[in-house]
Order: C-alpha cells, then structure tokens, then sequence
C-alpha cells in the first residue's frame, strides 16, 4: 500500500468513527490503543531503523507510550471503568497493524523516512482527536485530567519527529 494512502486512511478512519461522541470506557480504549499503536511501530522501528536518531526517537515513543499506558490502565483499574472497543480504537488498532506490515516491507533510508512520516501524521492526528472529541467528551474528572496532562508529551512527540523529518529532506 502506498505510504500516502495508508496515512490518509489512518487520519481519515478516527476522524470518521469520531463522529459519535465516545463514553469514558470508549475513551479509556481509544486512549489505550493509541498508545500501543505507536508502541508496536516504535518497537518495529527499533530493530530495524537505520539512522541512530530516528533509533533513539523510536526508543523514546516506546518508553514514553508504554507510561501513558500504565498510568491510563492504573486509572481504568482505580475507577472500575472496564475499557471499551469501538469503531475508534479499532480503526486506530488497524491503522497500527497496516503500517507496521507497511513498515516490516522497507529497509534502510526508507524505512525511516516513512516512520517518521508516519510517525509526524499519527501524532497530529492523536492530538487532533485529543482536542475535539476526547477531552471534550470525557465525563470523569481524573480522565479528563489524565488525558490533558499527557498531551504535552504528544505536542513533544510532533514536533521531534518534524524536526527529524525534515532533516530528511
């Protein structure tokens, strides 16, 4: 699949399935999800990535989404709140799956070119859902809070994949 299409697809299926405002068990799902999307492709990219940086920045998304992870399951647990598939966070899910097999198909400089693309629409995408459907929908206080707390590790996230990025060019 060309790697345009596939970031299309992954930006256009959320925005979509968000069209439904998401309960907090929805929310706590989406959240979860995204998370481990950027965690498997961040593992991916790992073993495979050629340049040190775009090593070191996968080494960093894995770390960093694996603690949002915990922190978003220890406050699931805490609020008794089971979380929820939907139409979202299988989208996000599917979108993950197609990029990593995307990503497992290329080597070298491509790879990492079309991780950190990835990597630059998925986070914009994520803050984007953050913005208008998730914070505004969530009912519970501490998920809500959790969920603008962590926001500015995604806004850090951007703008270091941008920056790799455009080294690239």
């Amino acid at each position: 699949m060309n790697v345009k299409l596939l970031l299309a697809a992954l930006v256009a299926a959320p925005a979509v399935a968000l069209a439904q405002a998401p309960n907090d068990a929805q929310i706590a799902h989406i959240v979860v999800t995204a998370n481990q999307v950027d965690i498997d492709a961040g593992k991916l990219a790992q073993g495979k990535a050629k340049s040190k940086e775009v090593k070191d920045f996968a080494k960093q998304m894995v770390t960093d989404h694996s603690g949002v992870n915990k922190q978003a399951k220890d406050l699931a647990a805490k609020l008794k709140v089971k979380p929820e598939d939907n139409p979202t966070s299988q989208s996000l899910k599917k979108g993950g799956e197609d990029n990593v097999k995307n990503l497992k198909g290329l080597k070298g400089d491509a790879f990492d070119k079309a991780y950190v693309d990835h990597e630059v629409v998925y986070h914009q995408a994520v803050l984007d859902a953050i913005d208008k459907t998730l914070v505004p929908s969530a009912k519970n206080a501490e998920l809500k809070d959790l969920i603008v707390k962590v926001r500015p590790a995604f806004v850090g996230h951007l703008e270091h994949a941008k920056m790799i990025q455009a080294k690239m060019k």
